[in-house]
């Protein structure tokens, strides 16, 4: 410490030994997929079956893909699955019950299943960004495919004419 009473000198930022790539690091092991919560399987008051085991299932297998099956919390897994399980379902509701519902002066207000899957949109969006950018830090495996370029109108857009 100087007498004027700042610091001065010290470690250079960026001196020393840079990191190694992650695919140099990475130990490609086979993880098995941790069994699904019954919670995830439980059948909904209205008698309809939850979809967060298959998007579960199907998520771990996407994981499991791209090398990064290990590397995302089994919770955020979870979470992930029910919100979009909740989602689906409020969407079918809304699709039985319509947009809009009365109130008991009669006015029509918006059903409560449209806000719900907003929310429930919210927070799977959250969550897969989550599980985005841990696949897009860690994968051992080019992960380009995984934004939308691949869409034929996206390459049509981006193309220069």
């Amino acid at each position: 410490m100087a007498k004027d009473g700042t610091n001065r000198g010290g470690f250079r930022v960026g001196a020393g030994r840079k990191p190694k790539a992650i695919t140099e690091k990475i130990e490609l092991q086979g993880e098995d997929m941790p069994p699904v919560r019954e919670y995830m399987k439980s059948k909904q008051k209205d008698g309809s079956v939850l979809y967060a085991e298959e998007i579960y299932n199907e998520t771990w297998e996407w994981l499991k893909k791209y090398g990064c099956e290990h590397l995302v919390l089994q919770e955020i897994l979870e979470h992930f699955s029910m919100t979009c399980a909740r989602l689906i379902h409020c969407e079918e509701a809304i699709s039985e019950y319509g947009y809009l519902m009365k109130k008991a002066n009669g006015s029509p207000a918006t059903s409560p299943y449209v806000t719900m899957s907003h929310e429930y949109r919210k927070q799977a969006n959250q969550l897969y960004y989550q599980i985005y950018q841990v696949i897009k830090e860690n994968s051992s495996v080019e992960v380009n495919n995984l934004t939308s370029t691949n869409d034929v109108m996206e390459q049509l857009l981006r193309s220069k004419l």
